[in-house]
């Protein structure tokens, strides 16, 4: 227990530096925005802001992307109640009883509830990270790079059950992923592979250029491909404090929701995602009138939004302990570290106890700050809601230019991030879903690297993967979860889940 005060203590030392703070805020300032603008997600935002983390040192860098990231998850609700379009795929939940609400005239309870849950919801899972933390340390002594290796396939299998559509077609952008991770030099034998003797692939493809691509490029051309129309709310949003048959009503299902949003934030392969849904479903099943969801239920508000935010912060536990990004956004993350020279795994805890830390206290920090943003701004984020998506698009495209530009200084970046985009926005018109491709991308390297280790110590046996008990497990993980997931029962529910 001493320990885990010593270390929360480090960490807010860290986090309430002024540096730090004005990188959170920022953060979750950008985060709010995009989240409020339906059509531009956290993961194609932190792809164009990588550029900028350049720099900023390790830790402000990762407490900024953080805050874009639970920023979102925020902002999406604000315009999920106002407007009716899920800022967030998180917040599509949301909408079905917050725009209702707004419609009765009761915005502000909506938005309120949903801002309170979410702190609420913050807070549990800041301290879930902080206890998990030291124990999941330990892993760092039984682990080598045969317990690695395995751990990724299963991190990659859960990506495939969990995502959304066709199990084959998130199997092939996995593997098209992993297959792009492979290109450029190889470290041992100098050899240069699939470069297609272009001198310019010699140093493999930037993660940076993949991801603002196939997230950044190709969201603008989805975006431009349809027209929106924006059912933005006329009535007047009214008091932001919910009464206390409001709390009443509310204060179960943000104790419900933060339960079922933090267990699923662990799981790899996006269970954030499964949470606001999860527990939707639960409040609509024990509620005593289930007419009333849908119709403008404060607890069709309440429950989702706080398992939206603890979902969005314990899928950082992975991340963070275990070196696993549990979903695309993650898989930035894990870029940005390599980028500033850390290995993401149970070593940052005992190597870099500052970053670690600080980065947890900072969330409760963050999540303090979007109280104060999300509530008293609510008029500021109306009247952006009304600016049309053909105005803001230049700005975005000439923003990622400039910001790919000045890693590098190489023009084929540009142009590279152009062919990517294309190839994303071909992808989704396809019915392909990009995320698994850029998790297989990260983890693709790492694989490699801990697939050689393993043979090279074993010498060259394959067996060591099944010898080795923690191996094994794992292994054995991803075999029965893939088998489950090709059941034609299971199959059906998992798309029904998908397609509501």
């Amino acid at each position: 227990m001493g320990d885990f005060f010593s270390n929360l203590s480090l960490g807010f030392g860290v986090a309430l530096t002024l540096q730090n703070l004005g990188l959170a805020f920022l953060g979750c300032l950008v985060g709010t925005l995009i989240g409020v603008l339906p059509g531009v997600g956290p993961i194609a935002t932190i792809a164009m802001l990588l550029p900028i983390t350049f720099g900023l040192d390790p830790t402000g860098a990762l407490i900024m992307l953080a805050g874009i990231y639970y920023g979102a998850q925020y902002g999406g609700s604000t315009t999920a109640i106002l407007v009716n379009i899920p800022g967030e795929a998180t917040s599509v939940v949301t909408a079905l009883d917050g725009h209702q609400m707004a419609r009765q005239g009761r915005a502000g309870v909506a938005l309120g509830i949903a801002a309170i849950g979410s702190f609420f919801a913050g807070t549990v899972a800041t301290l879930v990270i902080a206890a998990l933390g030291a124990p999941l340390t330990k892993l760092a002594l039984i682990f080598g790079p045969t317990e690695y290796f395995s751990l990724m396939v299963m991190g990659l299998v859960f990506a495939v059950v969990l995502a959304r559509g066709s199990i084959l077609k998130a199997i092939a952008m996995i593997l098209v992923g992993v297959l792009l991770s492979t290109v450029g030099t190889d470290l041992e034998t100098g050899e240069e592979r699939m470069t297609f003797g272009l001198p310019f692939l010699a140093d493999g493809i930037d993660f940076a250029v993949l991801a603002m691509g196939i997230f950044g490029i190709a969201e603008i051309m989805r975006n431009l491909d349809h027209t929106e129309t924006r059912d933005v709310v006329r009535q007047a949003i009214g008091r932001l404090l919910p009464n206390r048959d409001d709390f009443k009503q509310s204060y179960k299902p943000v104790l419900r929701g933060t339960f079922i949003g933090a267990i699923l934030g662990i799981l790899p392969g996006n269970g954030a995602v499964l949470g606001p849904f999860a527990s939707y479903t639960l409040e609509k099943k024990i509620a005593k009138d289930p007419r009333r969801f849908g119709r403008g239920a404060i607890e069709g508000v309440a429950g989702p939004e706080s398992a939206n935010n603890a979902g969005a912060q314990t899928s950082f536990i992975p991340l963070l302990t275990l070196g696993i990004p549990p979903n695309a956004v993650m898989a930035l993350m894990v870029g940005a570290m390599t980028i500033h020279g850390i290995i993401p795994g149970p070593q940052v805890m005992t190597k870099n106890p500052t970053l670690f830390w600080g980065m947890i206290a900072s969330m409760w920090v963050g999540n303090l700050m979007l109280l104060v943003i999300n509530l008293p701004l609510v008029g500021m984020w109306v009247r952006l809601l009304k600016v049309p998506y053909r105005l803001l698009f230049p700005a975005i495209l000439m923003f990622c230019c400039i910001g790919i530009y000045s890693i590098n200084s190489l023009p084929t970046d540009v142009m590279f991030i152009a062919f990517f985009g294309l190839v994303g926005y071909m992808l989704i018109k396809f019915g392909f879903e990009p995320a698994p491709m850029l998790l297989g991308f990260v983890l693709g390297r790492l694989m490699e690297e801990n697939l050689r280790r393993a043979l090279i110590i074993s010498r060259g046996s394959l067996e060591t993967f099944i010898e080795r008990p923690v191996s094994a497990g794992l292994l054995a993980v991803a075999a029965i979860l893939l088998v489950i997931a090709l059941l034609p029962s299971i199959r059906k529910g998992r798309d029904e889940v998908f397609t509501e």
